[in-house]
């Protein structure tokens, strides 16, 4: 279902979000920040930049280049990531961010684990970063663990099996985890071939118990139970991200026009969605709860 925040909230930006009836999260990188866009006003009427929120000055720098934007916790936060190696969950209605840290190694992607901790995905160097989201010490003194894998590009929680996925170049790995809300630690305990090299984008197809993956030439769906996968009908090279929703919400995917962003997020035949001169779309989310990672009431989670 879309996003709808606590009623009552009189914030102007919370209120349009609500009104919105089919929104986008962006990943962009012009401005440097989080936007959520109108789909029907084609208006940018939400924005997280590192500056307007509660990120030391001296942090800023780890928000450089907005690498995803994941809707969380029923859609009232948004868990981000940059390739300066920042890594923030942010809550929509007053762009607090309730939790930041720094990964390193040209940060990709991120993703809730059960108890609230937090998992990213680093290219640079090759790692997955596990984080205790403890809200209460300072970023530079989070408590961190890196895991290899190789290419770093994305983590998906898979809540039917409780495992952690990661497409890492050409094979699918999974995680399990410690669900030590103190000392949170994965790790790897099966792999599967993949098609193709590159694997960058791994996202939950809305409402199946399947995967997209993303690569440098082509698009598939990843069945899950079977760890089967089907081509995507028309090839699509070097696709930085895909999402989907219910009837109504056509598959949208950020194809780059400059090196790796564009101004644009197209449908899968090629019909523009949004549009605005002058931004760096890295990746493009429907603004929709996610039922392959999360369960139907997700409240916010913390260590502690």
């Amino acid at each position: 279902m879309p996003f709808v925040p606590d009623p009552g909230n009189d914030n102007p930006g919370v209120i349009a979000v609500k009104d919105c009836k089919k929104c986008i999260v962006l990943s962009e990188q012009a401005q440097q920040r989080v936007a959520i866009a109108d789909v029907e006003s084609q208006q940018i009427i939400w924005e997280w930049k590192p500056e307007q929120s509660n990120v030391k000055k001296e942090h800023y720098k780890w928000f450089s280049n907005i690498s995803d934007a994941k809707p969380v916790y029923e859609g009232k936060y948004i868990l981000a990531t940059a390739s300066g190696g920042g890594v923030a969950l942010i809550r929509i209605a007053d762009k607090k961010t309730v939790f930041y840290a720094y990964a390193g190694g040209n940060t990709h992607s991120a993703e809730l684990l059960p108890d609230g901790n937090i998992v990213s995905a680093s290219s640079t160097g090759n790692f997955l970063t596990v984080f205790k989201t403890d809200s209460t010490i300072a970023a530079e003194q989070a408590y961190s663990k890196n895991i290899t894998a190789s290419f770093g590009h994305n983590v998906v929680w898979d809540a039917r099996r409780n495992l952690l996925w990661t497409a890492a170049m050409d094979k699918l790995v999974a995680f399990t985890y410690n669900n030590n809300c103190d000392a949170p630690a994965i790790s790897a305990v099966d792999t599967f071939d993949l098609p193709g090299t590159e694997a960058h984008d791994l996202f939950p197809v809305y409402g199946t118990d399947s995967l997209w993956l993303t690569n440098k030439s082509n698009v598939y769906k990843l069945d899950m139970n079977s760890k089967l996968y089907v081509q995507a009908d028309a090839i699509q090279k070097n696709i930085k991200s895909v999402s989907n929703g219910p009837a109504g919400f056509p598959v949208i995917i950020i194809r780059p026009k400059e090196e790796w962003w564009t101004d644009e997020v197209l449908d899968a035949q090629g019909k523009s969605i949004f549009k605005q001169n002058g931004l760096r779309i890295y990746k493009a989310r429907w603004l929709l709860t996610n039922r392959f990672s999360y369960p139907e009431v997700h409240p916010l989670k913390t260590c502690p």
